[in-house]
């Protein structure tokens, strides 16, 4: 007798073809960027380890004279531990900073599955090798910090490659939630590393590397098999990243059922409006692959500048908190090691559900920036609450760890994917979505700077004390929001205006949509023309190509005079 159908099986039978590829899409990139920082973590749960409290486990065994750090890991046994510890922080991140930078340039110019698999294959070598340093007995400081720049190098080739992969298989639609949900992948990272680490970091914390760096590798692998780039590659439908189905130039009717994807079915300018047969008879000729951005140029897309500054004190926020609590617990909550990085977990629990409201709240209102802002703002405070009250109970441990990882990564979350997407794909860029990769690898390399210096000023402060490092924080989050006031108010007279806003997707709507008069069509706005005009050359319909051309005042060879 045989069975039915397994229901899982019958489940992606039922869905499309489009969805099943998008949801690997989604499925793929989450597991690649999560295993990026799991590898990254380490780092901050081992750091209590190198340097723990000797005095706590009785007297030297070895009868050395220096007892109170007999159990330290050279060279991080001395008085300037937390200096040497900001170094390893920064080579990482300084490495990553000036990397990324170059990385979009090669993500644009290179197969994104080669560039994207290789990348993690190296990365999880580099981080294999700093652990083998305890089993290796290497006490060498230079070996380590050569380690982290290496690292920070090749990490470099993981952001831009998924951030491109997703936006090449969604739409602007709803963006901001899909991407929200997706970047949990940061804060799910985190947390496994956190745990991982947290295994063996009392007993060798060389595995705290050794096993994250096997995990990359292997996901690394995985997705050279079965990482798809762009949906052309399989027969599935390109997103339509600037729409105008409210204004409905020439009777183009979009389906609202499939925001993401491309179903048009009135007129000659349809696109799935042609009949089965004329669709798969037509014949389908390479189209021409538009040029890569300049750097120049995709610093002058509206709004790249701005963002990019902003993430970069935002990014400081975020990353003091990513290497540096386990240990401000450790030292102000005198938890043991272990503890202290389970409970750092939670600020990353707080990140997931903060870049999520953050993408819902900003697909529903259509401001990025204004969400930003207003999620920076409140965080300052809480950070401040946090710092005096935070460590009074493990009750309210656990809810301000939440609350500020949900306002200190929320806006993070939001610039780096959803926003980073928009701008790559910028109504400015006429349709050439080659700019992605180079527009996230600036907003993201100019963020990177900030991770870089949160890291250093906070091992060059915290000898001061722990206060002053958080009003450190609490500037950076005031000066994150400042540097977006020009993009808010952009925003904010745009609500006020007359043009109405739909609610979910964030597109102007129109009262009446416009005449058809027979096969004649008005004339179609620029903005509207370029994009709808690569979307047809790239697809090979080539009997709409006309009728758009004609409406736009464009001259098409292909086309009678």
């Amino acid at each position: 007798m045989r069975a039915p159908l397994a229901p899982g099986v019958r489940l992606l039978r039922a869905l499309p073809r489009d969805s099943r590829y998008r949801g690997l899409t989604l499925v793929l990139t989450f597991l690649c960027y999560s295993s990026y920082h799991l590898s990254r973590k380490p780092i901050s749960i081992v750091k209590s380890q190198l340097h723990p409290n000797c005095s706590a486990l009785g007297p030297n065994p070895h009868n050395d004279s220096n007892s109170s750090t007999w159990c330290s890991w050279a060279p991080f046994d001395g008085d300037n531990y937390k200096e040497l510890f900001g170094a390893l922080d920064n080579a990482f991140l300084v490495a990553y900073a000036i990397g990324m930078f170059i990385s979009g340039i090669f993500g644009e110019r290179l197969p994104l599955r080669y560039y994207l698999s290789g990348g993690m294959v190296l990365s999880g070598l580099f981080t294999l090798l700093f652990g083998l340093g305890y089993f290796w007995d290497i006490h060498a400081l230079w070996y380590f910090i050569v380690m982290q720049v290496c690292n920070g190098l090749v990490q470099t080739t993981g952001w831009p490659s998924v951030v491109t992969c997703v936006g090449n298989w969604f739409g602007k639609g709803k963006r901001g939630l899909i991407m929200g949900v997706w970047n949990s992948h940061t804060s799910v990272g985190n947390i496994l590393g956190s745990l991982i680490a947290g295994v063996w970091v009392s007993s060798a914390w060389g595995l705290s590397f050794i096993v994250p760096g096997i995990i990359i590798a292997v996901v690394g692998i995985i997705c050279f098999f079965f990482l798809v780039e762009y949906p052309e590659d399989v027969g599935c439908s390109p997103p339509l990243h600037h729409t105008a189905s409210d204004e409905d130039p020439g009777g183009v009717t979009c389906s609202e059922k499939d925001p993401e994807g491309i179903t048009c079915s009135e007129g000659p300018l349809s696109i799935s409006g042609q009949s089965s047969k004329d669709h798969l008879n037509s014949p389908k000729e390479p189209a021409e692959e538009p040029e890569a951005i300049s750097f120049l140029g995709a610093l002058q897309i509206p709004g790249v500048v701005e963002f990019s500054l902003c993430l970069l004190f935002a990014k400081l926020v975020s990353y003091t908190f990513l290497y540096w609590l386990p240990l401000y617990i450790v030292n102000v909550a005198h938890f043991g090691a272990k503890e202290a990085g389970d409970l750092s977990t939670l600020f990353d629990v707080g990140g997931i559900l903060g870049g999520i409201f953050a993408g819902l709240i900003s697909d529903y209102a259509g401001g990025r920036a204004t969400t930003c802002c207003v999620m920076l703002v409140v965080a300052a405070p809480m950070l401040f609450l946090y710092n005096y009250i935070g460590q009074n109970g493990i009750g309210t441990s656990i809810a301000m760890l939440v609350v500020c990882g949900a306002l200190v990564n929320g806006p993070y979350a939001l610039i780096t994917t959803a926003v980073s997407a928009d701008l790559g794909t910028h109504e400015s860029l006429k349709g050439n979505a080659k700019a992605l990769s180079t527009v996230t690898a600036i907003i993201d390399g100019t963020g990177s700077i900030g991770a870089a210096l949160g890291p250093l000023l906070a091992g060059l402060i915290s000898p001061t004390g722990w206060n002053n490092v958080f009003y450190m924080l609490i500037a950076a989050d005031v000066l994150a929001c400042l540097l977006l006031t020009r993009v808010v108010v952009k925003e904010v007279r745009g609500w006020c205006g007359p043009m109405a806003r739909q609610r979910g997707y964030v597109q102007p709507a129109r009262c009446q949509p416009a005449p058809r008069r027979g096969r004649s069509w008005l004339p179609l706005r620029r903005e509207v023309c370029d994009p709808l005009l690569a979307l047809l050359h790239r697809r090979g319909l080539h009997q709409a190509v006309c009728p758009v051309a004609a409406s736009c005042g464009h001259k098409e060879t292909t086309c009678p005079p």
